[in-house]
């Protein structure tokens, strides 16, 4: 919290942030952590030199260019992460991308990490992938990853990792072949950064990435979505996954009641799987 030295924000000036925000990244912030909106612009104010979020506001309303706002955005965005967050769910990507290998063993798979914040999703595939035999050659599994933060997307890009953030999930063999050390941080070997692509695209305005693609990754996002801007996530998403395509959202989110491109897999408990095209236009002719 800003200290009590500082003034209390108005509503008017939370009420703006929230609203900038929600416009940018199509991202909303529940008033029961409205504490957030504080927290995250403290070193704003420190840079600036401003004691308030009403002076802060004064000079969003006053700027010239999208830079302030766009700073103030990024630094507002849930950015929690760790290597081989839910690893079961993660095993069973695994799983679900070596029994699509086999079953068109002459096609590379293609799987998008969206959301990816600093990278560990996304290079955690790519260390499970190759662990299982799936990560060599021409045919190894392309790895495409988004998010909306530019300062996010250059972390990632990096592969610098503090030793708090590399022992997150990280057991020791893992971080010794996939990671070197560089004075104080952990370093990902070029070789692992090389199977990922990482690419800035904001789920609530930009299309999906080229192509079609196998397995899409989408978990712990669609939570600060309204109930409208998901159904255009899911419209989205859907048209960038391959029909029978699985989809992989976080433990409290769900496809159910929000859209019709995506049904509870019977193969992967848990997961969502793309509906095929036939199907789905025989739902719309019953409704209608």
């Amino acid at each position: 919290m800003i200290p009590p030295s500082q003034p209390m924000p108005s509503p008017a000036a939370m009420n703006m942030i929230a609203a900038l925000l929600e416009q940018r990244a199509g991202q909303q912030i529940a008033a029961n952590r409205a504490w957030r909106i504080e927290t995250a612009l403290k070193p704003i104010l420190r840079e600036r030199g401003l004691d308030s979020l009403d002076a802060l506001v004064a000079q969003l309303v006053t700027a010239r260019t999208g830079e302030l706002g766009d700073q103030v955005v990024d630094a507002l965005l849930n950015q929690e992460t760790s290597f081989f967050r839910d690893a079961a769910v993660l095993d069973a990507v695994g799983d679900a991308a070596v029994e699509m290998h086999a079953g068109t063993p002459d096609r590379r798979l293609r799987i998008w990490s969206a959301g990816c914040s600093t990278g560990q999703e996304p290079l955690s595939l790519a260390m499970l992938l190759a662990e299982r035999g799936l990560g060599e050659g021409l045919l190894a599994p392309e790895i495409v990853a988004t998010d909306i933060s530019p300062a996010a997307l250059n972390r990632a890009r990096a592969g610098k990792f503090s030793q708090f953030e590399i022992q997150r999930g990280l057991p020791v063999r893992r971080m010794m072949t996939w990671f070197d050390t560089i004075g104080g941080d952990w370093v990902a070997k070029p070789e692992l950064v090389r199977r990922v692509q990482f690419r800035q695209q904001n789920l609530a305005a930009d299309p999906a990435p080229p192509g079609k693609f196998d397995i899409i990754l989408c978990r712990n996002v669609l939570l600060y979505f309204s109930p409208a801007m998901r159904r255009t996530v899911f419209d989205v998403l859907s048209s960038a996954i391959r029909p029978g395509g699985l989809l992989v959202l976080g433990a409290g989110e769900t496809v159910i009641g929000q859209t019709e491109h995506f049904t509870p897999s019977e193969r992967f408990r848990g997961f969502y799987r793309a509906a095929i095209p036939s199907l789905l236009t025989s739902r719309a002719a019953a409704a209608g």
